[in-house]
């Protein structure tokens, strides 16, 4: 039987994997990005970072809470590609050299990747990309929400890598094509959740641009995965899609399928399926797209909608698909982040420093980096949430994951405001229809005292609840309560500081799961 709530290890069992992963990861990363070199320039960026925190509570217990003071150095470098339409390539690494004193005195080292790649090797027909990401995840949603830096006993370090060599074609003005061959896998420190290799092809036919008010495709997808220690999965589906622009706001679309599947599970994993839905685009500044059907897990419901005004954007997006936890590492390692002026935004793909942000540019940053590192870049958690970042509890099995996310923010001059919402629910196959399920909301206040000093403010609320089936006891309920009060400062061009002030309260239904933190961190970053 598949794991699903994984448990967290105690401190004493050591990393057997953080220092070999990374490294062939790493390797792997660097052999992507350099293989065309000859063609690129490079720019190389290395960094230094260091952070002091002050705890009260090291282990976030209620039983025996531990005062300790944390020191992490964190040298790292960048490398990018430049000044090639044909290659594209980004690699950031970090290495965390943690020493904690106190009643548990410890050290570790913690190693952080981000490498994404992509090269036109025919031109306008052949073309392969590339992923590799390390970074320490959270293993239970019942154990230590802490960095791995805090405590890392609820952490483990967790490689994803991606290689895919893919055709696209355009036959004429009818239709574009396009074949993707994929080979992946996800590698878990101390079997913190099964090791996977993935095969996966998909191939599709889409219209071209004949087409004006019609629009239509038909796609197939095959993904195989090989597990370490659960169940071996498959993943087949054929779809046809279409969709007609009735005026220049409105148009209706709508999918049949099919799929095939193989895995464990206590209901059906194959059927027929439809969708149906509307779109509506009044401006260039707003856009909402709606849709209901049904699968063979049952009913299915998407959102996407966006809105913009001179001083606010508002955001929300409904999603319902079937996954486990590899695929759901391998979606955020493909996910690139810049910090700008102070702000943090999301760019598809690598871009070059100017097209995502005109000045005071951090990045790009992969998505485990920005999670470890959002202190020391002048964010906060408030902006994780925004961006549908924290963190979501290693897991096994197969399971339909429902996420709904929604955010506003204002800028008024120096003054910005955000409020941002999720709720993440985890539907497990095998367990009967056994779920985890996380709510959060999260209120946020910037203030820019000068242009190279920001203060910030956050206050979140975190509920989580997970059935008794996937805890092996009683069904778990916790919330978890969260306020950070913090200052950045930019003292150079490549060198900025934060000092952040957190408390952070756990409510529990079960025995010795309560407790209370303080915590002050000081953080400087310098690039050269």
């Amino acid at each position: 039987m598949a794991v699903t709530e994984n448990k967290a290890y105690p401190r004493k069992e050591k990393r057997v994997l953080s220092r070999r992963i990374p490294l062939a990861l790493l390797a792997a990363g660097v052999a992507l990005l350099a293989r065309p070199a000859w063609a690129l320039d490079w720019r190389f960026g290395p960094s230094l970072g260091g952070t002091a925190t002050y705890t009260d509570n090291a282990n976030q217990s209620n039983a025996s809470p531990e005062d300790a003071m944390i020191f992490t150095v964190r040298p790292g470098f960048s490398l990018r590609s430049e000044g090639s339409r044909r290659v594209q390539a980004n690699l950031n690494y970090g290495l965390s050299g943690v020493a904690r004193y106190g009643e548990d005195q410890s050290t570790d080292i913690n190693h952080n990747l981000g490498a994404l790649g992509k090269a036109e090797l025919i031109e306008d027909f052949l073309f392969v990309d590339g992923t590799a990401r390390v970074s320490q995840e959270l293993i239970s949603l019942t154990g230590s929400p802490a960095d791995a830096n805090t405590n890392d006993s609820n952490r483990a370090t967790v490689g994803t890598y991606s290689i895919s060599p893919n055709i696209q074609k355009r036959l004429g003005t009818f239709a574009n094509a396009q074949a993707r061959y994929t080979t992946s896998g996800a590698i878990f420190e101390n079997d913190a959740a099964s090791n996977s290799n993935v095969n996966a092809f998909t191939a599709g036919l889409t219209n071209g641009s004949r087409f004006n008010n019609l629009s239509w495709g038909v796609n197939y997808s095959l993904r195989k995965a090989n597990n370490s220690t659960t169940a071996d999965t498959t993943f087949e589906r054929v779809s046809a899609s279409a969709g007609y622009a009735l005026t220049r706001k409105f148009r209706v679309f709508g999918t049949v399928g099919q799929d095939w599947n193989d895995y464990l599970s206590t209901s059906g994993t194959d059927g027929s399926s439809w969708s149906a839905g509307l779109g509506w685009s009044p401006s260039r500044r707003t856009s909402v797209e709606a849709s209901f059907g049904e699968r063979y897990f049952g009913n299915t419901y998407s959102l996407s909608a966006s809105h913009r005004t001179r001083v606010s954007r508002w955001t929300a997006s409904y999603s319902e698909n079937v996954s486990d936890i590899s695929q759901q590492l391998l979606d955020a390692s493909s996910r690139v982040f810049w910090v700008c002026d102070g702000t943090l935004r999301e760019t598809a793909g690598i871009t070059q420093p100017q097209e995502a942000c005109p000045t005071n540019w951090d990045g790009p940053i992969s998505a485990g980096q920005l999670a470890t590192d959002y202190i020391s870049l002048g964010l906060t958690i408030s902006d994780l949430v925004a961006a549908n970042l924290p963190g979501f509890g290693l897991a096994g099995g197969v399971y339909v994951i429902k996420s709904f996310t929604a955010g506003v923010s204002w800028d008024i001059g120096r003054l910005g405001f955000g409020l941002s919402a999720r709720d993440t629910k985890r539907i497990y196959q095998e367990l009967g229809g056994a779920q985890d399920h996380v709510q959060g909301l999260t209120g946020s206040v910037n203030y820019r005292v000068s242009p190279r000093t920001n203060s910030y403010s956050s206050l979140s609320l975190t509920r989580t609840n997970i059935d008794a089936a996937l805890t092996g006891g009683t069904a778990r309920e916790d919330d978890l309560l969260s306020l950070s009060l913090g200052l950045s400062h930019r003292f150079a061009e490549k060198l900025n500081g934060a000092l952040t002030l957190r408390h952070t309260q756990r409510d529990s239904n079960a025995a010795n799961s309560d407790y209370a933190e303080n915590s002050l961190t000081a953080s400087v970053n310098k690039r050269f």
